[in-house]
């Protein structure tokens, strides 16, 4: 089959156009076709060499789709499901699946790589070139082969390009107020960075039941937006939201500060660090630079005043059951997701929407497929 692909040779390019032939489906895998494709922060991680990624790479990690074909291992799929691709793998039975962290499942290890479980490369170039997949699932194509592991099917009359933004964004900023800053009723919480990660941890610390949920962000369309998913209080830099937090709490400090701002920096720790009281969490989901020390604190600091600085992957979030749970929550009205797209492009405009997210317009872009 063929397809039109976004691909990446060389961190610091733009995205090219091609066609390139998807390889036939065998085994546990599933040939897809993918409507809606959005456009999250951690592919220009890679795209600007941030991340280590064997290239040439079709990109794009979040979307939603329809089953075409299945391999002749595949027992829980079908073609016609309608499904979420979830940009890591889900064995079942690895040392983390097992122990309930299956965002951490060993499937996963390959995703920069771009080759599918097993070794096998989705995608072949004009010259019969090898082309990997970002996450083994490579959304920025009309069409993929993909492992069953990475597919979670989901109800047929669920929208899917609403469907799609719970496969990457929605999870992990929502799990990370929920998940790993554990938001209890009345705490006050803070969220420095309100993009497609951000504004998900402002709906999962309401949802939660924090009292004061401080939004700190530059733009002022993205602070107009965390009021409207509810934010109690906006604030354009962290000394503002340190007086925020301060007045709020008797100067006592924040139970959380969440950080998902585009690029993790020293300062960025410091100062969620700054804000939360004694026995506080800090929850790091920004990416950044592989190689950079981006926490330099002192730890006597964090000693004394029993303060923890928690990494989180995937928002804690569990894909095969956390995904369909979060589908429920929009389907109750619980969540809100139809408010998050602010822009939707065709493939051949991928670069202009990374354009307008660096450029604050978007708190999620979506690539629409024409098939």
């Amino acid at each position: 089959m063929k397809t039109q692909a976004a691909v990446l040779y060389e961190a610091g390019r733009p995205f090219e156009i091609e066609e390139l032939e998807v390889v036939a489906p065998e085994g546990n895998e599933v040939l897809v076709r993918y409507d809606y494709s959005g456009l999250c922060h951690s592919d220009l991680h890679m795209v600007k060499g941030h991340l280590p990624f064997r290239a040439p790479m079709v990109f794009g990690h979040e979307a939603a789709g329809e089953i075409l074909e299945v391999g002749n291992k595949v027992s829980r799929l079908k073609p016609g499901d309608h499904f979420v691709a979830s940009f890591f793998p889900v064995c079942g039975v690895c040392r983390w699946c097992v122990t309930g962290n299956s965002r951490l499942c060993d499937m996963g290890a390959n995703g920069l790589e771009g080759f599918l479980p097993g070794g096998k490369f989705p995608f072949r170039g004009a010259k019969g070139e090898e082309i990997g997949a970002m996450m083994s699932i490579g959304t920025f194509s009309q069409y993929a082969t993909i492992h069953e592991n990475s597919v979670i099917k989901i109800d047929d009359d669920l929208p899917l390009d609403k469907a799609a933004l719970v496969g990457c964004g929605v999870p992990t900023g929502w799990g990370s107020a929920v998940n790993e800053a554990n938001v209890r009723p009345g705490d006050t919480v803070v969220v420095y960075g309100i993009g497609g990660l951000g504004i998900n941890a402002i709906q999962g610390a309401v949802y939660a039941g924090a009292k004061n949920l401080i939004a700190v962000d530059p733009v002022e369309f993205k602070r107009d937006s965390a009021k409207k998913f509810g934010a109690t209080h906006t604030a354009a830099t962290a000394e503002e939201a340190q007086k925020i937090v301060s007045e709020v709490t008797n100067g006592t400090g924040a139970e959380s500060a969440i950080i998902t701002i585009n690029e993790l920096t020293s300062k960025s720790v410091s100062d969620a660090t700054e804000a939360i009281w004694k026995g506080g969490t800090v929850v790091v989901v920004s990416m950044g630079e592989y190689g950079a020390n981006t926490v330099e604190l002192s730890g006597v600091h964090l000693a004394l005043w029993s303060k923890r600085i928690h990494g989180a992957l995937y928002g804690g979030c569990n894909p095969m059951h956390d995904i369909p749970k979060l589908l429920g929550l929009y389907k109750s009205g619980h969540l809100k997701l139809d408010e998050l797209i602010t822009s939707t492009y065709s493939l051949e405009q991928v670069n202009q929407g990374y354009e307008d997210l660096e450029a604050g317009k978007n708190l999620r872009g979506i690539i629409v497929h024409q098939h």
